[in-house]
């Protein structure tokens, strides 16, 4: 397949991860979700200050952006351009990883994004299905014991490599979510600070406001 069927997928599914949901959901509610609660845009920090049904609402569409960008968008450019076998697995990885780094660094907030789990997670559904489940059993098990949403992803984003390893032994698809993990827990580095400092929020607390 042609360089240009990557770069077309990766820029489509850049711009579908870019979209600040929850940012947008703050300001439909006339506030800039950057400036309550942890500062996040993602569905964590929208179910803090916004409540529960707006967090379900971006929660799902995060998580659409990534199977979409799998599953459609680069079924769409493979239209486009012609696979070539065993190419088509190729774009969609591309395009997955690129709906992250969109929603982790949308150029619409000066490539300040979210977390990117549940964009994530979409990828992953369309990807590894079954490795997604273990990660997501991961989460629930530690969420359940210690109502850290931020331990909990950072639990689930390090099990991820090693559950797609044992339900895919596919080396490629391994090292890809290998990197989507390192990616998320990079991501999760001023909650680890916090969460070693004994200040991160639990989740159902009163939310601190966004430090500088």
């Amino acid at each position: 397949m042609a360089l240009a069927s990557y770069l077309v997928a990766a820029l489509i599914a850049y711009l579908l991860g870019s979209i600040p949901t929850g940012y947008l959901a703050g300001r439909l509610r006339g506030i800039d979700i950057r400036d309550k609660g942890s500062g996040n845009i993602g569905a964590t920090n929208v179910f803090r200050v916004l409540g529960k049904p707006a967090g379900i609402i971006v929660l799902l569409i995060d998580a659409l952006k990534g199977y979409a960008a799998c599953a459609w968008v680069a079924n769409l450019v493979m239209n486009w351009f012609p696979a070539r076998i065993g190419e088509d697995d190729a774009l969609r990885i591309t395009a997955g990883l690129a709906a992250i780094l969109g929603h982790n660094f949308t150029c619409w907030l000066k490539f300040r994004g979210g977390k990117g789990i549940a964009t994530s997670a979409g990828v992953l559904g369309a990807l590894v299905p079954g490795a997604l489940i273990i990660a997501f059993s991961i989460w629930i098990i530690v969420f359940a014991v210690t109502r850290y949403v931020s331990l909990a992803s950072i639990a689930a984003s390090f099990a991820l490599p090693f559950a797609t390893w044992i339900t895919t032994r596919n080396v490629t698809l391994t090292l890809v979510t290998g990197a989507m993990a390192a990616l998320a827990i990079y991501k999760h580095r001023s909650n680890i600070q916090r969460l070693m400092q004994g200040t991160e929020n639990r989740f159902g607390s009163k939310p601190r406001e966004a430090g500088p």
